[in-house]
């Protein structure tokens, strides 16, 4: 798809006062896209290579920019992020009038759409997980490789390519894919004068972020629910998996091997062909 075309889909709406920027692209069952939480993270930055494939399943796909990214406003988020992020997205389906909607949700978004399922699991149809947020175990180490980077990067100095550049390289498994266009699109959005102001994982403190594999709710949670998750995630590493995956009652799990954090952009045939396949209730027992 065209830059031309991605801007005919894109729109505004307006959530109790705070403007989130949506693309609403194809028609079918809806499913909202949520993007991770990295500097310079949009909806499209994060779901471009996904986008063909799964409006040709017959899907209408809304990608929005979460509140703090991309075009949308850049409010102050002072309290718990995964809740914050979580009604954001449920203003965003009334405001479209979507009743119920699949949800995937990759890192930061895989929190974001895993508070939803939790505190409005009637608008919630299926879940996809890629390595999400708010999951951790005994043995991670906090913050992670990852997460530290997202953290700091708006500290010191501020944002920088050389930053960004370190981060980017932590994300994939295969550094080689990145390309000087990619690192300048997400260094110019992450130096926008409203994230600066207002980063929303804050400036060099860990912010406020729900500890939701401890949410006694996940065990009772009704959704079909994938996960997808990178062996060599250095943001929510794999052994994180277990201990969702164990909780939900109706989860699969499937890995992929010299992938990192970003499965959608790293392995996109394959994500695309799974969650194509899931999502359609394709392969289900009878």
């Amino acid at each position: 798809m065209s830059s031309s075309a991605t801007v005919k889909t894109g729109r505004f709406v307006d959530v109790d006062g705070v403007k989130v920027h949506v693309h609403d692209i194809g028609e079918g069952e809806p499913v909202v896209l949520i993007h991770g939480g990295g500097p310079g993270a949009s909806g499209w930055s994060n779901y471009n290579r996904n986008v063909d494939a799964l409006v040709a399943a017959g899907f209408r796909l809304i990608i929005p920019d979460l509140p703090g990214y991309g075009q949308s406003d850049k409010p102050p988020i002072p309290g718990p992020r995964y809740t914050a992020y979580a009604g954001w997205m449920v203003g965003v389906l009334d405001g479209l009038g979507i009743g119920k909607a699949h949800f995937i949700g990759n890192s930061l978004g895989g929190g974001a759409a895993l508070k939803v399922a939790l505190d409005a699991p009637d608008r919630v149809k299926k879940l996809v997980l890629m390595g999400p947020a708010g999951v951790i175990t005994a043995y991670t180490k906090v913050p992670t490789e990852g997460a530290r980077m997202i953290f700091e990067y708006y500290g010191g100095e501020g944002p920088t390519r050389e930053k960004l550049k370190a981060f980017l390289k932590v994300m994939i498994y295969d550094s080689s894919n990145l390309t000087d266009a990619l690192l300048e699109e997400r260094f110019l959005a992450s130096s926008d004068p409203g994230i600066v102001a207002n980063p929303p994982l804050g400036r060099g403190v860990v912010p406020i972020l729900e500890e939701l594999w401890r949410d006694a709710r996940l065990s009772s949670l009704p959704h079909d629910t994938l996960v997808l998750w990178g062996r060599e995630d250095r943001v929510n590493p794999l052994f994180s998996a277990e201990i969702l995956v164990n909780q939900l009652p109706t989860a699969r799990l499937v890995t992929f091997t010299q992938c990192g954090h970003w499965v959608q952009w790293e392995k996109a045939a394959a994500f695309n062909s799974i969650v194509r396949s899931f999502l359609k209730g394709e392969h289900e027992e009878a």
